[in-house]
């Protein structure tokens, strides 16, 4: 069985990381560069940065930062924000991203998970999905949770698997940043309909969070943001006590 991984995710805007809560009212958390080198130092097994206002901004996401992280950090790191073909992706790669993610882009255009797996392979693609449990069923939103989209989000999870997608980053927007733990039911469904990774995104508040999603779903890794942006918990002692709890962990 593959070791479970932590995943801090820096949510960049200007250039800054920032943290809200259900993708509202955002708050200052410090620099990128700063904090992931403090994750690094943590024992962090990768690192995920998003440009969260690149799309609506209609702009490309911040190929300099990225730049900046990869000459401090010596550790896998996906950056995602404002990506629409595989020219931004080779962009972002040259810079020293080892994977992009697509969100808004991939809705609006799912050939474009394709096209970027044919070119840097099926590893480098993560999808996120940010989903909603609204009317009933979790739906797919698109433009950082502004946009409600008709998709049901168990169905695009298969689909981006079938279109070349490596991994898939599943955000349940009704837990993000409140700190009450992760949407166990969504994830694990869409961990058992899929056959690649599934990151667990939205809601970590302690470290039984983690241990409840490793062990009541299939995910492969759990992300999280301002519990350790803001030094809630500390990534050396959540391994150390999910390790204690008889989960693999890197």
């Amino acid at each position: 069985m593959l070791k479970k991984r932590i995943i801090p995710c820096l949510d960049i805007k200007d250039g800054r990381t920032v943290k809200g809560i259900n993708f509202l009212n955002l708050r200052d958390a410090g620099d990128a560069v700063e904090l992931a080198k403090i994750y690094v130092s943590q024992g962090a097994d990768e690192l995920v940065f998003l440009d969260i206002t690149a799309t609506i901004e209609n702009r490309k996401a911040l190929a300099g930062l990225v730049e900046r992280i990869a000459a401090e950090i010596n550790l896998p790191f996906t950056v995602g924000g404002g990506i629409h073909n595989v020219e931004d992706v080779a962009i972002l790669i040259k810079a020293g991203a080892d994977k992009v993610t697509v969100n808004s882009s991939a809705v609006r255009r799912p050939e474009l998970i394709s096209e970027i797996a044919s070119q840097f392979g099926s590893q480098c693609v993560v999808v996120a999905i940010d989903t909603k449990f609204t009317d009933s069923k979790w739906i797919v939103f698109v433009d950082s949770g502004r946009t409600p989209t008709p998709l049901e989000t168990v169905h695009w999870a298969r689909k981006v698997e079938e279109m070349g997608a490596g991994e898939i980053m599943l955000t349940s927007m009704n837990s993000d940043g409140t700190k009450s733990g992760f949407s166990i039911d969504i994830t694990a469904e869409v961990s058992r309909n899929v056959n690649i990774p599934v990151i667990a995104s939205g809601g970590a508040g302690t470290m039984e969070h983690f241990r409840d999603v490793f062990k009541n779903t299939g995910c492969s890794a759990a992300l999280a943001a301002s519990i350790f942006h803001f030094g809630e918990i500390d990534i050396r002692h959540l391994k150390e006590y999910l390790k204690s709890e008889d989960i693999s962990i890197r």
